[in-house]
């Protein structure tokens, strides 16, 4: 069994409780939440500017009616009027914080010339169950703790882990996508649930071929959940052979713009630190690190979408529904149209965002009732009333989940879920969903009329 300063003693407790935990995180079900991201400016924390409370250390919190613990490490001469990037590194099943801390946060410490700032938080039980949502809580509190008090630019979080360290990566990536800027997943799994998961964010997954803990599939399913969401073209990337001792690292191609996927095999079993050349992980001669840095900062910003209770002023011409004639629905952020892809006429097809063509399938006519109709008889539906709720067309049958409020301030709520209509991207193609509303422009449009 593999042993390194990582892991320490526990590494063979650790792998059979991982086993043991992957079989029941994994036969639960996942209720969700999502959001959606757009591009903007860097954004200021409170902390900005204010003299730091905060300091180097272990923290406790009050985190869902528990105490709870993180540790802190700032960049060495920190500046309150600069705005720094925040990584969160959880730790591996029967880990700890502490060990994260001494491992220089999986290696980016070293590396972040005073430019980041830096917290483990610790798990109950020494894992990361997420059960009743418990780590998420812990992860919202602890943000907010060190954003209230210390300079973050908000368009620049991210998080990492190994093996139930990843896990949890991954259920933040799914669940807080407009919070989180990227995550990488080092021999990761389904084990902290996926809360939303429909929602693009930028992914680095690391996966040993033969790892005998977490099988490299479930690496896999991970990665493609991403794929999948930023858009990018299905393929079956190369993976180095067994005895090769090497590691082959792919870049998804037609990712959404600012949205990459990496995906990174190595010739090894369950480990943070695979070495090339080497069949003995090590910490300071790993390629992990340099990678997932190079990934984390080769980002761009994006700016948040503004969390619903805190709207943004509506627009200076606000949609009004129009009397009963046929309209485009244009998105007042990308200035493209609410399209039925290739005209179609099935039930649950999802509408996108398309290039305005006065087409058919683009032709929406809002009723007395409040619907929303194309082709005369099919209606624009919500497939649920959750965050991140696909949008599609079906045959109209007058339910609430086809009934929409067009607002003064130019969103179109569902009568059924109280959200608006909610776009990710300004692409060709870029689906629509339901989420809270808060009033940005990739959730507001124009009705504008055909005739």
């Amino acid at each position: 069994m593999l042993k390194h300063r990582y892991i320490l003693p526990s590494i063979a407790a650790a792998a059979a409780l991982v086993v043991a935990a992957a079989g029941g995180a994994l036969s639960g079900g996942f209720g969700g939440t999502a959001s959606a991201a757009t591009n903007g400016t860097l954004a200021a924390t409170a902390g900005c500017g204010k003299a730091p409370t905060l300091a180097n250390g272990t923290r406790t919190i009050s985190s869902g009616g528990q105490n709870r613990s993180y540790i802190l490490r700032l960049p060495d001469g920190y500046d309150r009027n600069r705005q720094y990037r925040l990584i969160f590194g959880f730790h591996w099943l029967n880990g700890s914080a502490q060990n994260v801390s001494s491992a220089g946060y999986y290696g980016l410490l070293p590396l972040s010339n005073n430019s980041t700032i830096f917290v483990a938080p610790q798990g109950i039980d020494a894992g990361w169950a997420n059960t009743n949502n418990r780590d998420l809580t812990l992860f919202d509190d602890i943000r907010t703790q060190v954003e209230n008090d210390l300079c973050v630019d908000t368009t620049q979080r991210f998080a990492l882990g190994w093996s139930y360290g990843g896990a949890m990566s991954y259920a933040v990536a799914c669940a807080r996508p407009t919070i989180i800027r990227a995550v990488a997943v080092l021999s990761g799994a389904q084990l902290s649930g996926c809360n939303g998961g429909t929602t693009p964010v930028p992914y680095f997954g690391i996966h040993g071929i033969y790892d005998s803990v977490l099988n490299i599939s479930q690496g896999r399913s991970l990665r493609d959940t991403f794929v999948r969401n930023n858009g990018c073209t299905a393929q079956s990337p190369r993976e180095p052979s067994r005895g090769s001792l090497t590691h082959i690292t792919t870049v998804y191609t037609g990712c959404r713009s600012g949205y990459p996927v990496q995906w990174a095999a190595f010739d090894g079993d369950h480990t943070p630190s695979p070495v090339d050349g080497s069949s003995s992980p090590n910490d300071s001669r790993t390629w992990t690190s340099g990678e997932i840095w190079r990934f984390f900062t080769s980002l761009g910003s994006t700016n948040p979408t503004t969390p619903p209770g805190n709207p943004t002023t509506p627009p200076v011409n606000p949609t009004t529904p129009p009397a009963g004639g046929a309209s485009q629905i244009v998105g007042v952020q990308s200035n493209r149209c609410v399209d039925v892809p290739n005209s179609s006429h099935n039930n649950g097809t999802r509408v996108q965002l398309y290039d305005c063509n006065r087409g058919s399938n683009q032709s929406w006519t809002y009723t007395s009732d409040k619907q929303l109709r194309v082709y005369g008889d099919m209606c624009l539906d919500a497939a649920g009333s959750g965050n991140g709720a696909a949008v599609q067309i079906y045959s109209c049958h007058g339910q609430t989940n086809q009934q929409w409020n067009v607002n003064s301030n130019g969103t179109i709520s569902g009568v059924q879920s109280g959200r608006c209509l909610d776009v990710w991207s300004t692409a060709n193609g870029a689906q629509i969903q339901l989420y809270d509303c808060h009033g940005n422009t990739n959730q507001r449009f124009n009705l504008v009329p055909l005739a």
